[in-house]
């Protein structure tokens, strides 16, 4: 069912490619006669756009009642595409370091692997608050890089720890409702 939620996570499943497009093709700009610097305007704006239709989907699927199963995939698909769309490409002009993007990606396929054990044992396993400090976490670091600002690195890899430290706490969550269920 397209809702209002799941078309904004609909929109951001189609800016994340058009982001990654901008951050890769700087000579699109420069050789239009644009400075460098609008390439990151560009690539910022679509990430911040596309940031902000990820807290509003998710408020008012809750709020107006609209969470559908499609939004429930969507939903972690759009983010997924964003972020690793933004990182990839950061890594790929070489504005990240590619150890932290490895790292991230390694974390995010690993939780999506637990996630469908998880569903196939029908535990359910919520994402945690320090999930969501990650997710802003890693949008702050994004942001930072695309704009070439200092410290992007730096919060990058608090980002990195942050990922970490949310993986660990959701296999321990998966591992506590995987035990409460073996003893029910």
């Amino acid at each position: 069912m397209l809702n209002l939620p799941n078309a904004l996570a609909s929109l951001r499943i189609i800016l994340a490619p058009l982001m990654f497009w901008i951050i890769l093709n700087p000579e699109y700009f420069t050789d239009n006669g644009f400075d460098i610097t609008w390439n990151y305007y560009f690539a910022s704006l679509l990430f911040v756009l596309a940031s902000v239709t990820d807290f509003f989907d998710g408020y008012i699927a809750r709020e107006w009642n609209q969470s559908t199963m499609l939004g429930a995939i969507l939903d972690p698909l759009a983010d997924k595409m964003l972020t690793l769309a933004a990182f990839l490409g950061l890594m790929m002009i070489g504005a990240a370091s590619a150890w932290a993007i490895y790292i991230i990606i390694v974390r995010e396929l690993f939780i999506t692997g637990i996630r469908t054990v998880a569903v196939s044992e029908g535990i359910s396993v919520k994402a945690s608050w320090a999930g969501k400090i990650k997710t802003v976490a890693q949008m702050i670091a994004i942001g930072f890089l695309l704009m070439h600002w200092p410290f992007g690195e730096e919060l990058l890899w608090f980002a990195v720890f942050l990922t970490v430290y949310s993986g660990l706490e959701y296999l321990y969550g998966f591992k506590a409702a995987l035990t409460k269920e073996s003893t029910s």
